[in-house]
């Protein structure tokens, strides 16, 4: 990989990522997390109680996506009647990738909802939630643990996420918006710290793709979602 991409980054080059922990003061957590010009900040809440279907079982993780009006170069109409088909999907991918990482049973009977708000949205606003999601709920973890709540963190690792693509015939890591809206096959990689994958979304948005692409890009996303587990790491190590 050596061909510079229209931002000037290199194929297998994330971008510039900060991971700002306590950015929503109000929140048991919060993290504001940019990635180029993507912006999300997530605030997690504790409440008590869990959803019926988890009653004598554990607590929950769940999440709620949304985007700002302007995050976008155009208004995007506030969803005021409830959440269309997209905005779904997208909350319950966050909400499936926390749980994953989560002892629901060392939880507690405690709901913790991750509210991530799209600021600015350049292409892997999913991605970027996930990643800010977990710290924003590694902080909050944190804080039932200090206030003698739990005598551990139920967070048994980190987890983060990132897109991958193939754009103009090559694979690459971390796609802006204008890569996304024109990459030949475009695909979503969820993973624990561990390396685990918990979620791939894929797609071919032109002619279909073989294995081996398919094996190329998961293991460009495995190099990203390595470096952005460091970054988490660091950010981590901050706030201690």
């Amino acid at each position: 990989m050596s061909d510079l991409r229209a931002s000037g980054r290199e194929p297998d080059q994330l971008r510039e990522v900060t991971l700002e922990l306590g950015a929503a003061p109000f929140a048991e957590g919060s993290c504001l997390i940019t990635m180029g010009a993507t912006q999300v900040l997530c605030a997690a809440t504790v409440e008590p109680g869990v959803p019926p279907f988890r009653e004598d079982i554990g607590g929950w993780v769940t999440a709620e996506y949304a985007m700002l009006p302007r995050a976008t170069q155009r208004r995007t109409r506030r969803e005021r009647s409830g959440a269309r088909g997209r905005t779904q999907e997208i909350q319950r991918l966050i909400g499936r990738a926390l749980r994953a990482a989560v002892d629901l049973e060392a939880l507690g009977v405690r709901t913790v909802t991750i509210d991530c708000d799209v600021l600015g949205a350049d292409g892997g606003t999913r991605t970027a939630s996930i990643t800010g999601a977990c710290l924003a709920l590694w902080q909050a973890l944190e804080g039932l643990v200090k206030a003698g709540e739990l005598s551990r963190s139920p967070l048994r690792q980190l987890v983060t996420a990132v897109s991958v693509g193939i754009v103009d015939g090559d694979p690459c890591l971390d796609l802006e918006y204008e890569e996304d809206v024109s990459a030949e096959v475009d695909l979503n990689v969820a993973a624990l710290e561990d390396g685990r994958i918990v979620e791939v979304q894929g797609t071919a948005e032109g002619a279909p793709f073989g294995r081996g692409d398919l094996d190329n890009l998961l293991t460009l996303a495995e190099s990203g979602i390595r470096r952005l587990v460091e970054i988490q790491r660091e950010a981590v190590k901050a706030a201690r």
